[in-house]
């Protein structure tokens, strides 16, 4: 397969040229083409009652030794256990064609490798390990069926077994295309260590049906392209990630719809090897009620040179949350998630937070909760963001905003688990910004439902702010 360089990204400082796996030679894409395993002819049937785990992989055993091709799951209902996906194969799921996750715990395989970062399971749907030029395309449904009902979640036992659709792990050339993903029984499609991935016009539905069900998480992956996806998901729409050294790279995101009861976009919790060259622009983020856009670094490693720009945000929470903290977690071993007050580092020296660019954002923040709004920049004691411009911005708060939450004192929780609202409600009614080297914050036009008596900005231990056009009405 040939890829191409298709994009020249401007970020502060640096200009990344991005590597997109976003096309394949003509006479290269007719031969694999020609090369269709239809899954009915290793075995498979239609039906719930018919498990075609064995069959299912056959076909992609097949395609794979052959050179390469299509396996294809025709219109009907079939049901799988794990399938490995192998070099060069393209999984086609057929327009009125589902493919149906077992709810059998016992049919997920755990030869495979698993997930640092908590929930750490290892089962999946679909596996693929240092596979090369693979894809998921069609017009069909992979739906994982991860209900409670199969999957039950038992807060008192570390949440329980529940298999993730999908894990690939160091695999290059990867492509999604058109292909609709439902009920995962946890994360979403999980990309560990992968290089060239591009998603175009794929649709996640997860909003409303287990825990810990994100759309798509890209831990330590480099050079990602994610297009014209729409995502519905209870935890974070797009989460880039990062348990190993190496960091998330040269990743865009443009004209997508994400809608997450969580975050829309997430750079963290876990940031190891960190983020750098990241570009989100031109979506739509809707109904996300613990906030829209959240970068976070709390296990070493450096966020930097991140873009955000010409975004729409309808009934959120906090619109932007930026947080530089010590957790200081290893990723030796997997390890549950600790959300307690007080906890103390774990030992990996603080990162780094800079080269951040937030512009031409309109949003509509609403609710209750008057903890999980406002926009909130914080380092901790010794160690600041850095370089931060807000520019161009457009919101309507719902205020209500007391003289006793004016007076609130803001917790440091330096080692805390990185969640806004774990803060408490903010002491500003706009813009709370703490232990920060260089702020920007230009052209931003507030409005608020009910009236606010807090202050609109409040900063603490901030070096070198600028501030102009800010109106506030």
């Amino acid at each position: 397969m040939a890829f191409v360089r298709v994009e020249a990204v401007k970020i502060p400082q640096v200009i990344v040229v991005v590597a997109l796996a976003v096309a394949v030679n003509a006479s290269e894409s007719n031969v694999l083409a020609s090369r269709e395993f239809q899954i009915t002819s290793y075995g498979a049937k239609a039906g719930e009652g018919f498990l075609n785990t064995t069959a299912i992989q056959s076909a992609i055993d097949a395609c794979s030794k052959a050179g390469g091709g299509r396996v294809t799951i025709p219109a009907g209902h079939f049901v799988t256990g794990t399938i490995f996906l192998k070099d060069n194969v393209t999984l086609q799921v057929d327009q009125e064609a589902v493919l149906m996750g077992s709810t059998h715990l016992e049919d997920y395989a755990t030869n495979i490798v698993g997930a640092l970062e908590a929930p750490a399971f290892n089962r999946c749907l679909i596996y693929a390990y240092k596979a090369k030029n693979i894809g998921f395309t069609g017009k069909g449904l992979v739906d994982a069926r991860g209900t409670p009902a199969a999957f039950p979640v038992n807060m008192n036992q570390k949440l329980g077994e529940r298999p993730m659709l999908m894990r690939l792990v160091e695999c290059e050339n990867v492509n999604f295309k058109d292909l609709s993903f439902r009920n995962p029984a946890s994360w979403g499609l999980h990309m560990v260590s992968c290089r060239n991935l591009h998603f175009e016009g794929i649709r996640m539905e997860s909003k409303h049906n287990n825990f810990n069900n994100d759309g798509i998480d890209l831990d330590g992956c480099v050079d990602v392209l994610v297009e014209n996806c729409v995502i519905r998901s209870g935890d974070d729409a797009i989460c880039p990630k990062s348990t190993t050294s190496q960091p998330c790279s040269n990743i865009v995101v443009r004209g997508c719809e994400l809608s997450s009861d969580t975050a829309a976009i997430k750079l963290g919790t876990s940031s190891k090897g960190g983020f750098k060259n990241i570009k989100v622009s031109d979506c739509r983020f809707r109904d996300c009620p613990m906030g829209a856009i959240k970068l976070l670094v709390v296990d070493g490693g450096s966020l930097e040179n991140v873009e955000i720009s010409n975004i729409k945000m309808d009934n959120v929470g906090g619109p932007i949350f930026i947080r530089l903290g010590n957790r200081g977690r290893v990723y030796d071993k997997p390890t549950e998630q600790v959300y307690d007050q007080g906890k103390m580092p774990e030992g990996v020296a603080v990162g780094v937070l800079r080269h951040v660019k937030i512009k031409n954002v309109e949003a509509t923040v609403s609710g209750d909760k008057r903890d999980r709004q406002g926009i909130m920049i914080t380092g901790i004691p010794g160690h600041r963001v850095e370089d931060v411009e807000l520019e161009n911005m457009k919101i309507s708060f719902p205020g209500g905003g007391t003289a006793e939450d004016a007076r609130r004192v803001v917790p440091e929780d330096v080692a805390r688990y990185p969640e806004q609202f774990f803060f408490g409600v903010l002491p500003s009614s706009v813009l709370y910004a703490r232990h920060v080297k260089g702020l920007v914050v230009r052209n931003l036009d507030v409005t608020f439902d009910k009236p606010d008596v807090r202050r609109p900005i409040c900063v603490e231990d901030v070096e070198g702010m600028e501030q102009a056009g800010v109106l506030v009405h």
